[in-house]
């Protein structure tokens, strides 16, 4: 008879995704090392480009925010068993939506109230975004894989045809871009630095994503029917609303990942913000076992990998790519982990059965 301890699986999945990031760091060492760079220079320098000096720590925090954002984009579908990879759509669709709340309601309001307009309609865009591929999935038994994916090209096509048309701004030369918001709007940096407020709103989204989850009925109900959909409809329970609703928390949550990006970083709308944070926060999420909190820590450490690339260029002669190849070694190796689950016995119990009374006559 097999028993499991509470603390038994969480040091399973500990064990297997330090395992997957060790083989991936091994076949990216190799990697490096057929394309004529010594690995343990790289990885110095990766480390010296992501955690070297507080300059190093702050390029890196600001690379972790949108990604603590767009991880959730995955992580709170998945405890309903659904595989969303639509972030990067629902980034440029909240990034979308915050420019044009900005440019519009920009003379018209102070500061502070903007730039809630601008995060309330990155929310709703974005969560609207998404919640169409949960739609799709419960309503019409359509693959929200695949029409969460297609929709990324559909949300950046809108994006560039709106920029090169209707928004573009005449006046910057550079790339087709809107014009810029209003300087009121510009999210401003944490004290003494030069890391933005989104951190700060990752780290909130994050903790009350994890609340939800794990300590509301809410989260109960999402998570049983992630478990077993036709006992939560024995239950009673509405899986179609909490599927829409699910999948428009996570949407709003890397829509308001756009917002920052914009009202923090590129401060007017063109193809920059087109930066795979959403993609990146696919991995994150999986890397994090979809756990909110998990996903504060693997957004930091993609975030120093992320700062990283002009380093590997520079230093080593690698393509400025290399991180993407990397993230996608890891991504490999953390799936084929989740293969390995349940399959080592030093992670289970055997307990002796209970002794049987003899029953005196």
């Amino acid at each position: 008879m097999l028993a499991y301890q509470p603390w038994r699986p969480a040091l399973e999945a500990i064990v297997l995704r330090l395992g997957a990031l060790l083989i991936a760091f091994l076949i990216f060492g190799l990697f490096c090392a057929l394309a004529g760079a010594n690995p343990v220079q790289v990885y110095g320098s990766i480390f010296k480009a992501a955690f070297g000096s507080w300059s190093a720590w702050q390029n890196t925090l600001i690379r972790a925010s949108p990604l603590m954002l767009t991880a959730l984009c995955t992580a709170l579908p998945a405890r309903l068993g659904l595989v969303i990879i639509g972030n990067e759509g629902a980034l440029v669709v909240g990034a979308l939506a915050a420019t044009l709340a900005g440019l519009s309601l920009g003379p018209a309001l102070p500061g502070g109230l903007l730039l809630v307009t601008m995060a309330l309609a990155s929310l709703v865009a974005g969560g609207l975004w998404i919640m169409v591929a949960g739609a799709l999935r419960h309503y019409r038994g359509v693959n929200e894989t695949i029409s969460s994916l297609l929709m990324n090209y559909i949300a950046i096509a809108l994006m560039n045809h709106l920029v090169q048309g209707p928004l573009r701004d005449p006046s910057f030369v550079t790339k087709p871009s809107s014009a810029e918001i209003a300087r009121a709007a510009w999210l401003g940096n944490l004290p003494n630095t030069r890391i933005h407020y989104g951190l700060l709103y990752g780290v909130i989204a994050c903790f009350l994503a994890y609340f939800l989850i794990q300590r509301t009925t809410f989260g109960f109900a999402a998570r049983t029917a992630g478990g077993n959909v036709r006992a939560a409809r024995i239950a009673g329970l509405p899986v179609g609303k909490l599927t829409l609703a699910v999948c428009f928390l996570g949407g709003s949550c890397a829509g308001l990942a756009g917002m920052v990006e914009i009202a923090a970083v590129q401060r007017r709308l063109n193809e920059s913000i087109v930066a795979n944070y959403g993609y990146s926060g696919i991995l994150v999420s999986f890397v994090a076992r979809h756990n909110p909190l998990a996903m504060l820590l693997v957004s930091v450490l993609l975030g120093g990998i992320l700062a990283s690339g002009g380093i590997l260029q520079r230093s080593h002669g690698l393509p400025d790519a290399t991180v993407m190849v990397f993230q996608g070694i890891v991504f490999l190796c953390v799936l084929f982990s989740d293969s390995l689950y349940g399959r080592f016995p030093i992670f289970q119990e055997r307990v002796r059965p209970p002794a049987k009374t003899p029953v005196s006559v």
